[in-house]
């Protein structure tokens, strides 16, 4: 019989980086994203299969619709979702470098096209750029994948057009920067009307329209874009929903009343 070999932490790292990302029922072992894991690091789909239903399984989300995962690796995956939930910068950008090396390549190479213009900062300042702007494509993936890559007001579904809005800003808190219930996934326009307080959502999940903006209620433009989407009810997210303490933040402080 063969001899099972225990995962070590850097594989538990990189099996919660990918339950992160992965939309939620295609965690399946014909799922090209987790073959290709299972290659990175010598395992089975299968195997890692299981490691995201051990992730599921102490997810609050799957534990408030009673749905249990598979939760005998329970006491392995454990100290990682703790570790995330109490340092997310620090260990999403681990993973990300974990990754990259499994991937042989660096951070540097892998996010070239976010980092190009990065070449003539020094020390701690490129160090703390490199790290933001990773984490923050690791959290468009995270809302990219909630959201099952659709705008949750018009329902577009081109990658390019989508950004992963964040509810409360970035640089406003720290601690739920990369939050999956602090974002959702907005088109352009919408991302922009949103993150200006042109528009808000309320704690029904409608989209509300500011006063300034119902000042343009007779251009053509307010027609076709805004009016239609009033007290619209934003596409329901797979797994993390926007939390309403979250969207009352962005109603006093951001929203034009």
């Amino acid at each position: 019989m063969a001899q099972r070999i225990l995962w070590t932490k850097e594989e538990l790292i990189l099996a919660f980086n990918l339950y992160l990302k992965i939309e939620f029922g295609k965690t399946h072992a014909h799922n090209p994203k987790i073959i290709e894991l299972a290659k990175l690091i010598n395992r089975t789909p299968s195997s890692i299969v299981m490691r995201l239903g051990n992730f599921a399984s102490i997810d609050p989300f799957h534990q408030l619709r009673g749905v249990g995962g598979l939760p005998n690796g329970k006491k392995q995956v454990q100290p990682i979702w703790n570790e995330f939930f109490h340092n997310q910068e620090e260990l999403i950008f681990k993973s990300e470098q974990i990754l990259a090396g499994r991937e042989n390549s660096t951070i540097e190479n892998k996010y070239q096209e976010l980092l190009f213009d990065l070449k003539d900062l020094k020390g701690e300042t490129v160090i703390r750029e490199v790290k933001t702007r990773v984490n923050q494509s690791v959290f468009r993936q995270m809302v990219m994948a909630n959201y099952s890559t659709k705008c949750a007001i018009t329902g577009i579904d081109i990658p390019e057009l989508l950004l992963a809005s964040h509810i409360i800003p970035w640089s406003k808190n720290e601690e739920n920067r990369l939050n999956p219930e602090n974002g959702i996934c907005l088109s352009a326009l919408y991302d922009k009307a949103f993150d200006k307080g042109i528009i808000g959502i309320n704690q029904k999940y409608e989209v509300i329209l500011s006063d300034s903006l119902k000042k343009k209620c007779k251009t053509e433009f307010y027609q076709t874009h805004f009016a239609p989407i009033e007290n619209l009810k934003i596409t329901e997210p797979i797994k993390y929903l926007p939390r309403k303490e979250f969207l009352e933040y962005h109603l006093d402080t951001i929203f034009e009343k």
